[in-house]
Formats: C-alpha cells, structure tokens, sequence
C-alpha cells in the first residue's frame, strides 16, 4: 500500500507558481539591483545610535547641570581636548584642573567639558558635580541618610566628578583626609575628574597655593596625573554686570 501523500508535496506552492509564471512570460527580465546600503537616519546604522547616545547623555547633562550653565561650552583648546580624551577612553584622560581667579569662566568651562563629552554619545554617561563645601556637608555625619561611607563611595565611582571650588573650604585634618580619599580614589581607579580651583596647584614664589592649602600627598597625585589650565583675565562676572 503506497504511503499517503500531502497536498504540498504534490502542488507546486503559491510563490513557486508566481515565479515560474513571471520567467514564463517575461524570461528576460532579470532582479535589479538592492540597494541596503545602510541609512544614518535608519536603525542599524551606527551613527544613528550614536545620536540617540548623545541624546540621552545630554539630557542627563541638563538634569544635573545648574540652570546658570545650561549654555555651558568649553571653549579652550587644551579643554576641549581633554574632553575628546575623556570621550574616547576615559580612564587615559587623567584629571583636569583648571585654575585661575574669580570670575575667569572656570565653571562654565567645567561644565562645558562635560557637555561635550556628552555630545559624543558615550555607550555610558553619568556624572555628578558639587562644590568643596556642598562635598564636605555631604560627608559629614548626619550630612546623609545614607551614611558618609555610601556617599564617599558613591563619588568615587561616579564615572565623571566635577570638583568646584576646591581650596575654599575651611581647612581641618578632616577635609584634607576626606579629600585625599576621594582624590586618591579616583586616581588609583583611572576615573575622570575635574577640578576648579582659585589656586595654583604650586606657586613656585611661596604664594598660598593647593599644597597649603590641602596637603602635599593631594597635590601631589593632582600634578602627576591632571591636565592643568590657567584662566587669566578680567572677572567676567563684573563685567557681565557692567554691560547691564
């Protein structure tokens, strides 16, 4: 007894049909060519992941940057440099110390560094910035419900730090310790740090400076590893209140 069949194995099936009839009346006519070539506007292309990237990085940026410097953007060479490092591989960018007096766009060039590494659609963006005295409240007992040992912990971690105003807190063994901790943290770890600062890492004529002020281990570990740019000029906020 012959073994029973299907109907697909006896009809040709419905594509197999279409096709033939095409090559039977048209035979020659051949496929063109495929374009897939791959649209940047289009999923699948790279640079199409890179802006959707840099789109969620820089509304992280805005979230955590002050509304003062929301038009931050770093301007200076050696800066925006820096900050191409960082995008590229951040644990080779080193630090970044700017210095300078009041009022020379230390902070707006800070935050701009950020920003423009945010433009780069980095696979990661998180970062965190606070001034000395706001870290100082913050690592103090009671300054947390977490606890000084999470938030310590925290910053040394956070991918990109932003230091501002470091050197105008009140000294004490506790801030110079506190400091060094996180400073030497980040340094061991290869991690990104950007620290403003009123004052010269070491004035080489004795005036007040980060050794004074913090201790020569900090100073130190800032020197071997940081990228140091001096803003000079006048203080731009006086004179942004003058033209007004």
């Amino acid at each position: 007894m012959p073994e029973p069949t299907s109907l697909s194995e006896n009809r040709p099936s419905m594509l197999a049909r279409l096709m033939a009839g095409i090559a039977e009346h048209a035979p020659n006519v051949t496929a063109g060519p495929i374009d897939d070539t791959l649209n940047p506007d289009e999923p699948g292309h790279p640079e199409y992941h890179r802006r959707q990237r840099a789109e969620f990085a820089l509304t992280r940026w805005t979230a955590a940057v002050p509304y003062r410097y929301q038009d931050a953007t770093a301007t200076h060479p050696a800066i925006t440099a820096w900050a191409d490092r960082a995008a590229d591989d951040p644990r080779a960018a080193g630090f970044l110390v700017l210095t300078g007096t009041i009022g020379t766009g230390k902070t707006h060039q800070a935050y701009g560094a950020l920003r423009r590494i945010a433009e780069t659609g980095p696979r990661r963006f998180e970062m965190l910035a606070t001034t000395a005295p706001d870290l100082y409240g913050r690592l103090r007992p009671g300054g947390s419900d977490k606890g000084t040992e999470h938030e310590l912990k925290r910053l040394c971690q956070i991918p990109l730090l932003l230091l501002d105003d470091l050197g105008t807190e009140k000294l004490s063994e506790w801030t110079e310790e506190a400091t060094y901790r996180l400073i030497n943290d980040r340094y061991n770890q290869c991690l990104p740090l950007i620290v403003t600062t009123n004052f010269p890492v070491r004035d080489p004529d004795g005036a007040p400076d980060l050794v004074t002020r913090l201790g020569d281990r900090l100073a130190s570990r800032l020197a071997q590893a940081a990228t140091v740019v001096h803003l000079d000029g006048p203080d731009l906020r006086r004179t942004f209140r003058s033209a007004g």
